[in-house]
């Protein structure tokens, strides 16, 4: 049965990227599409604190309810930024600016959404990346990022995004991964998933990278059976700037980024940013 006008929809975007003026334009437009629209938003909304707090406080004066979990954008030590933060500290900065504007983040209780295609629960991720999904042909970190630097392909995080007080990223995210799954294992009842990340929860959507050595930068293996293990209505995320849909499983994967104007002017066709994560059946 199709949603009430009045119901509700629960949509998602990511890739934001304020600090490019053409995009910064297109959140300023950024409206509900019906009352009591909630609206996911799946990381990298854009580098500076000034620009995340705009962005955010922009949406939730306008949506229901704005859940926002960080890219790796939203992560880094930006030169000359005040308070110059880094790594954890950092998150729990952005999280305490969440706080202050009403956005739920990663560390608040699971919401229900009980809207149009309700009941489901919305599951916001903060779990980062542990190199392993590899370049082929390679079998460690080392062996994946040495072949990165010689073709030149070297995510920006190497530099900026520091895993502060934790000794990697890879053992940052590990120690993520772990607190996400004693909360997913506490879960008591039956409800369906919706789980949002800044990256894919499997490395299958990272396989039409045109540059295979970007992915692993891109999410981590351990989570490659959540959305089996769990009853998953839908999987959001963001990152890979290749807005599209994939199924795995029988579970919907679904890109929701904007990305640089440089990418989303060369795609063909209207197409509208905001996603239905629940689209009608």
């Amino acid at each position: 049965m199709p949603a009430s006008p009045t119901e509700g929809r629960l949509l998602a975007v990511s890739d934001l990227h304020v600090a490019h003026p053409e995009n910064r334009a297109i959140v300023e437009e950024l409206k509900p599409l019906t009352p009591g629209d909630w609206l996911l938003v799946a990381g990298d909304v854009g580098e500076r604190l000034a620009d995340i707090t705009w962005a955010l406080g922009l949406l939730a004066g306008r949506f229901e309810r704005v859940v926002w979990v960080p890219g790796n954008h939203e992560l880094w030590t930006v030169q000359g930024e005040r308070p110059d933060l880094r790594g954890v500290a950092r998150y729990e900065h952005l999280v305490g600016v969440c706080r202050d504007l009403g956005v739920l983040t990663p560390e608040d209780d699971y919401p229900l959404w009980e809207g149009a295609g309700g009941p489901v629960r919305i599951v916001p991720l903060f779990l980062l990346y542990d190199y392993t999904f590899l370049p082929p042909g390679h079998h460690t970190k080392d062996s994946g990022l040495a072949y990165a630097h010689s073709t030149g392909v070297v995510c920006t995080d190497e530099y900026v995004l520091h895993p502060d007080p934790y000794p990697s990223r890879e053992a940052w995210c590990r120690a993520r991964v772990e607190l996400t799954e004693r909360r997913l294992a506490a879960l008591d009842d039956d409800v369906p998933l919706v789980f949002v990340n800044h990256y894919p929860l499997v490395r299958e959507p990272t396989d039409i990278l045109r540059y295979p050595e970007f992915a692993q930068w891109c999410g981590t293996t351990a989570t490659r059976d959540w959305h089996r293990r769990h009853r998953t209505a839908a999987m959001i995320y963001g990152h890979l700037h290749i807005p599209r849909v994939t199924w795995h499983d029988g579970v919907r994967f679904e890109e929701v980024s904007l990305g640089y104007p440089r990418e989303w002017k060369r795609r063909p066709g209207p197409r509208r940013l905001l996603r239905d994560v629940l689209p009608e059946t």
